[in-house]
């Protein structure tokens, strides 16, 4: 494209600075005293037309420098995370972990690809899922939900893939499974490191072929759906020990959102006691005799210095409990210590005193309390590993990166 005031060799510029703004006559100024010499005029009513007078030079290698400061600003700008997106409102948090986190869900959210979630117990997976499915091409079908861990073993298979009539004892009727239900939609597979090796190899062929065939049947039926698989296990410590198949595992493993516990999330505590509370007082509203209730400073400051290892969840269940027994309308310390006292006992043996025998893996554990460890450091310290070393007691940033490659983090 040609400059057009650079279109006529030889031709003598005269910028007049009189009209527009004051930006504007600044820009004529630059202009004329650095890539297009020119005369500069300026007139009034008063005193007509008149060669303005501006007694300085400006050397064209300052002009970058001129520009530089709204340069800066305007690339700040054009690379901001994309806006918040109403279908992750209901997420609440202002930490910086959940942000960072949230920004990666929402750039997930668009593509077709699987998501594996990880994160301890209570850390709101579902609702994650629930999001990203919301935000997606496929919102307008369905959001199909499936505990894993909670289906009886000889009826997994059923639940995932379907059965024919009479192909069991008890199978009075077909049923489809729910990648049928999901067709088009998302199928969220929740506890999916519970999955028996059985069901885990026909969920791969499922996966890679896009089709499914029902217990009792020869004939496939094509399925699209995507997959959002969560877990709190280590899944890789699983794949080490031949309790989860690798394959599968690096199927699923192709956006990996990790969502911190919530004593990683600072500043998020007191949002999400504010809004627990009110939602629990909502779910207790048309109970009879319920009226409502307020929390004391002092049961405040309990909660807020309380460690919560069930997350959210503890939290919730923690605030409808306290309000539900309460006698006053005022809940103080005592309530909330009474509300505390079953999610705390529930916790305690969460690691040292899990059952030994059948499934029971010493190097799972160790490598998923390595894992939890190892992801809180670098968490902590933006990913610096000589400082996450530091805090987590380690020769070098060296051992640190050892340990990272064997865990494959």
């Amino acid at each position: 494209m040609v400059d057009p005031l650079a279109r006529r060799p030889g031709a003598r510029l005269v910028f007049h600075l009189s009209p527009g703004t004051p930006a504007m006559g600044a820009v004529w100024v630059i202009l004329g005293k650095t890539r297009y010499p020119a005369e500069l005029i300026e007139s009034s009513r008063q005193h007509g037309v008149k060669t303005a007078s501006v007694p300085f030079e400006i050397s064209a290698e300052l002009v970058p420098d001129l520009l530089r400061r709204p340069d800066a600003a305007l690339q700040r700008h054009s690379a901001a995370p994309p806006p918040e997106l109403p279908e992750f409102a209901a997420i609440i948090h202002r930490s910086e972990a959940m942000t960072r986190l949230l920004g990666r869900a929402r750039h997930v959210a668009t593509r077709a690809v699987p998501v594996l979630l990880e994160g301890e117990t209570g850390t709101g997976k579902e609702l994650l899922a629930r999001a990203i499915h919301a935000a997606s091409p496929r919102r307008g079908h369905p959001f199909i939900a499936v505990n894993c861990g909670a289906i009886p073993s000889e009826l997994v298979e059923s639940t995932l893939f379907g059965h024919a009539k009479g192909a069991f004892t008890g199978a009075l009727a077909e049923r489809p499974g729910v990648f049928e239900a999901a067709h088009g939609g998302t199928l969220f597979l929740d506890e999916l490191g519970e999955l028996p090796l059985a069901a885990q190899v026909k969920l791969l062929r499922t996966l890679q072929e896009g089709e499914v065939t029902r217990i009792g049947e020869t004939a496939t039926r094509k399925v699209d759906v995507r997959i959002i698989a969560a877990t709190h296990r280590d899944l890789l410590g699983h794949v080490a020990i031949g309790r989860f198949r690798e394959d599968l595992f690096f199927r699923l493993a192709v956006a990996v959102l990790r969502l911190p516990p919530l004593r990683e999330r600072k500043g998020d505590l007191g949002l999400l006691i504010d809004h627990l509370f009110a939602q629990a007082q909502k779910d207790l509203a048309d109970q009879p005799g319920f009226t409502p209730r307020r929390l004391t400073p002092s049961a405040r400051e309990l909660l807020l210095h309380h460690p919560w290892p069930g997350n959210v969840r503890e939290l919730a269940n923690t605030l409808l409990r306290a309000a539900l027994w309460a006698d006053e309308p005022a809940i103080g310390v005592d309530a909330i210590r009474e509300a505390l006292i079953p999610a705390a006992r529930g916790h305690a043996d969460a690691v040292l005193g899990r059952p030994l025998g059948e499934g029971f893996s010493l190097a799972a554990v160790l490598n998923e309390v390595e894992r939890h460890y190892l992801s809180r450091a670098l968490a902590a310290t933006h990913d610096n590993k000589t400082q996450a070393a530091e805090l987590l007691g380690l020769a070098s940033y060296q051992t640190l990166s050892n340990r990272l490659a064997r865990l494959r983090l």
